[in-house]
């Protein structure tokens, strides 16, 4: 019994670690400084956005929330990345840029430590499979649920510009994994 036992529990943990696609399969720090696991997300669609504090598309915060809070019942993670590479228009500290994303927007999605673009692992993936890297702050990649698909929407696309809100609900009626 107790062989079989380990032997389920190997099997358990052995599919768990199978189902995380190689994109989210890294560790990455959050805004607190914890160590988050993207694998936790798969199974999600994401939005993943590079953000900004002292940007002119700033305020797009306003509509990053509104999608995660309108469509996370149903499997949408919004993941912001705060970096400093375009503008220097993200100079505060991991603490600061919490504090402004709780204060003046109220942001509840998954912020993760500020980062450089071009050093980041996750990004060179997403640049990889879409061809196009960020250009400016605010910049989307949109995930399928099997971190296979990826989609690229520049700075200008809003939050709820019909194309990007669109995408999302497609890939939210799929089947999760």
């Amino acid at each position: 019994m107790r062989l079989f036992l380990i032997s389920v529990l190997l099997c358990t943990s052995a599919s768990a670690m199978a189902a995380c696609p190689p994109l989210l399969d890294r560790k990455m720090q959050t805004l607190d400084e914890r160590t988050q696991s993207l694998c936790d997300y798969a199974g999600k669609v994401l939005l993943v956005v590079n953000t900004a504090s002292q940007c002119g598309y700033t305020p797009q915060y306003e509509g990053l929330e509104a999608l995660y809070r309108k469509y996370q019942a149903k499997g949408l993670v919004v993941l912001g990345f705060p970096s400093n590479d375009f503008g220097a228009q993200e100079p505060g500290s991991n603490k600061e840029i919490s504090q402004f994303c709780v204060n003046q927007y109220a942001i509840d999605f998954p912020m993760f430590a500020k980062t450089d673009l071009k050093a980041n692992p996750l990004y060179a993936d997403l640049l990889r499979a879409t061809g196009q890297a960020p250009r400016w702050n605010f910049h989307k990649y949109l995930v399928d649920r099997k971190g296979a698909r990826v989609q690229s929407y520049g700075t200008r696309v809003e939050p709820d510009d019909a194309k990007l809100v669109n995408a999302i609900e497609r890939l939210l009626e799929e089947e999760p994994q």
